[in-house]
């Protein structure tokens, strides 16, 4: 079974992470969720990082929040994918933490999600995992299929006049 680990800076950032969660288990992919810290706990981070391969983990998404060094110190510690998610807090919206994600220096890249967009985080891990498992690439066409017809089935409610309503 395909497995995704979901490192998370601080236990505040959880309510985020547990959205990125619900799609793994929609998409029937395994998830290791941890709580680790670039900042307050350095060495469990590169060690889980770098062991990270080793125990069948096949891509790593890291949120965190304020300086959000997380994602990177993981990408410089494994040839896995990594996918960082920032996540927003009250000083600057998550801008903040958007700016340290996706400014990562030549040689480690990290993929970047929106601000708490923990639900295309888990996406995009799929995506990645769709490449080796011809399964979940299906789940996925199908999941843009459904999507696409919600969007023109609410569309059609309101130039029918209807206020749209979600299913």
């Amino acid at each position: 079974m395909p497995k995704i680990a979901i490192l998370m800076g601080s236990k505040s950032d959880l309510p985020i992470v547990e959205r990125a969660e619900a799609v793994l288990r929609e998409f029937g992919v395994e998830c290791e969720t941890r709580i680790v810290s670039a900042h307050r706990t350095p060495l469990a981070a590169a060690e889980f990082a770098s062991g990270a391969e080793e125990r069948g983990i096949e891509a790593i998404i890291a949120a965190a929040g304020k300086a959000a060094h997380l994602a990177g110190v993981v990408a410089a510690h494994t040839a896995l994918p990594v996918i960082g998610l920032p996540i927003g807090s009250p000083t600057f919206c998550g801008l903040d933490a958007l700016l340290s994600v996706v400014q990562m220096p030549k040689g480690v890249p990290v993929a970047t999600v929106a601000v708490d967009g923990a639900e295309n985080a888990g996406l995009l891990a799929v995506q990645i995992l769709s490449l080796r498992y011809g399964g979940l690439r299906q789940r996925m066409k199908d999941y843009k299929e459904a999507m696409a017809k919600e969007t023109a089935r609410l569309d059609e409610e309101l130039q029918a006049g209807r206020a749209p309503q979600d299913r």
